[in-house]
């Protein structure tokens, strides 16, 4: 028995259904290895369209037990969170407002794309600086569903540290704001007769019973994308109780989020960059330390694969940048030469300072430069660039945040494999780590550049795959296990940013343990009983279903 979706719900559903086979079909992916095509798109107009189609849902849910809701926006899910076999619903089309704007906060609508938003919030010189490096293409609301970081979290952190409030529409399809609460007003919630009470009654019991293990189980690392962050929700230090950090990354499997409501920071207008170019990554472990001392607003790093790459599709900067960018990009490259002439360096380093003003961001520049510059031999480090205004320094920014596109376009037969892409490491285990790294790639013969967060021992590790290949489809299980062990026995996070979706929720127990994903399961079937949010993502992930629902092809 199949059900007619689109006109069963067209009654209820303001915005727009489609079902045509085009539509279908450009929704069935997201920016990950990963194919579902959807029964129908919706296109919904505001919140009460949200609620319609969760009761909708749960109306039908018994009879038709596939029925489920998967909530997109623009679709830069690397995880394979934003697709879904039933309804998805892109809230890019009209739920995309900016509702209020200060020099402090913003309240803002899921669909928002982040360049829009940001060109409003610089207008009252303010900035939400948790923003991904596809900051161009993203949303706020796919921001928050995935708890996003970027450069800048290595000053700010991530967007939950940012959320103050959310509404979401609940499994009862109802709408409800979330927002942290003190105790008192905490058990005044909990002591609702009603759906609402039970769920505030029923989390907060939960989390105060495995109060210790659940606060031990938080991952030591400085950024974590991985399962729920129930560690964050209840403290009983300061009494504060938060479901907006439930929220905050659970990529649409807990609920719908209609609002947002966020802290800005203020923007710092001058910015500028020292770049070592290192011999070798022995000393990684003492270096890192030794520049975060500094404290930078950025430390970010690209390989020589990255390098030797931009070198190679030169020309292509041309297309992307424009003549007169272009011009401006080989002229600086320049002085880099005459460092290229040392040899290639293994690892390019780019340590940015911000300030009010040139003469600040100069200053600092220089002081870490005459640093390093006395221990120059001992870091291995070939050379160093000074770049004290953000023009000079953006021939490195075009290298590091234009690689992966690069890479995307220009190798023909084979396509960017997001399944190694985002894990975290401790930087004092870098040295260590990394050679590590390295011959796990080669042992599976992977094409990958490695470009990545230096400060936080964030890396993007992103092979390019001919994935349509059976031996090469082969490669992925067994690559990504012995990663993701390496990463686990280092104490990191299999994911500090691209969150979990169907390409690590299966990974979720070896990070945790059965216990502690255990109480995250538990959370998910008390906000989602009958599994109508985003299935089959995060802590219900299997690696069966997943892998049978790779992309035939791209």
């Amino acid at each position: 028995r199949t059900m007619d979706i689109q006109s069963e719900l067209a009654g209820s559903f303001k915005g727009e259904l489609d079902v045509t086979d085009s539509v279908r079909e450009f929704y069935s992916h997201d920016a990950s290895l990963f194919e579902l095509k959807p029964e129908v798109v919706g296109f919904p107009k505001d919140s009460k369209d949200l609620q319609a189609v969760v009761q909708f849902v749960n109306k039908h849910k018994k009879k038709f037990p596939e029925l489920n809701i998967t909530p997109r926006s623009r679709g830069t899910d690397m995880s394979g969170a934003a697709i879904g076999d039933s309804i998805l619903l892109d809230v890019s089309k009209h739920m995309n407002k900016l509702l209020a704007v200060s020099k402090a906060e913003a309240t803002v609508q899921p669909g928002m794309m982040y360049r829009d938003f940001e060109a409003e919030t610089l207008k009252k010189g303010a900035l939400l600086p948790s923003y991904p490096a596809s900051r161009e293409l993203a949303s706020v609301g796919g921001m928050v569903s995935n708890n996003s970081g970027g450069e800048k979290s290595l000053e700010y952190g991530k967007t939950d540290k940012f959320v103050t409030e959310l509404k979401v529409i609940l499994s009862d399809g109802n709408e409800y704001t979330l927002k942290p609460l003190t105790r008192t007003q905490l058990i005044k919630k909990m002591s609702q007769k009603a759906f609402e009470g039970k769920l505030y009654k029923e989390t907060f019991e939960l989390l105060e019973e495995h109060y210790d293990e659940i606060q031990a189980a938080a991952p030591h690392v400085t950024k974590d994308s991985t399962g729920y962050h129930l560690w964050n929700v209840w403290n009983r230090e300061t009494g504060i109780f938060d479901l907006t950090k439930l929220f905050v990354g659970a990529q649409g499997t807990l609920g719908l989020i209609s609002e947002a409501t966020v802290n800005l920071v203020p923007h710092k207008p001058h910015s500028g960059l020292l770049v070592l170019f290192l011999r070798d990554i022995d000393d990684l472990g003492e270096l890192i330390p030794a520049v975060l001392k500094h404290k930078p607003a950025t430390f970010e790093s690209f390989d020589d694969q990255t390098l030797l790459l931009s070198i190679k599709f030169m020309p292509s900067f041309l297309k992307m940048l424009g003549l007169k960018k272009f011009i401006h990009l080989l002229l600086s490259l320049i002085p880099d030469g005459l460092q290229l002439l040392h040899g290639i360096p293994k690892l390019v380093l780019m340590v940015e300072f911000n300030g009010e003003t040139e003469d600040e961001v100069r200053k600092k520049v220089h002081a870490l430069h005459q640093e390093l510059q006395k221990k120059r031999a001992r870091y291995e480090i070939n050379g160093f660039e000074e770049t004290p205004t953000e023009h000079a320094s953006e021939k490195f920014w075009v290298m590091r945040r234009n690689s992966f596109q690069l890479l995307r376009s220009k190798v023909k037969d084979k396509h960017t494999a997001p399944f190694i892409d985002d894990f975290v490491v401790p930087p004092q285990h870098l040295s260590v780590f990394l050679p590590k790294l390295r011959k796990i790639i080669k042992k599976y013969r992977l094409f990958a550049t490695i470009a990545g967060h230096m400060g936080d021992g964030n890396f993007h590790v992103i092979p390019l795959m001919k994935i349509e290949d059976p031996k090469e489809r082969a490669k992925l299980e067994p690559a990504m296990k012995e990663v993701n062990n390496l990463v686990i026995k280092y104490g990191g996070s299999v994911s500090g940013e691209h969150n979990d979706g169907m390409v690590r929720g299966p990974w979720l127990e070896a990070m945790y343990g059965k216990k502690v994903l255990g109480y995250m399961k538990e959370i998910k079937k008390l906000y989602d009983p009958d599994n109508i949010f985003n299935p089959h993502k995060k802590t219900d992930a299997s690696w069966d279903f997943s892998f049978s629902h790779i992309r035939e092809k791209f």
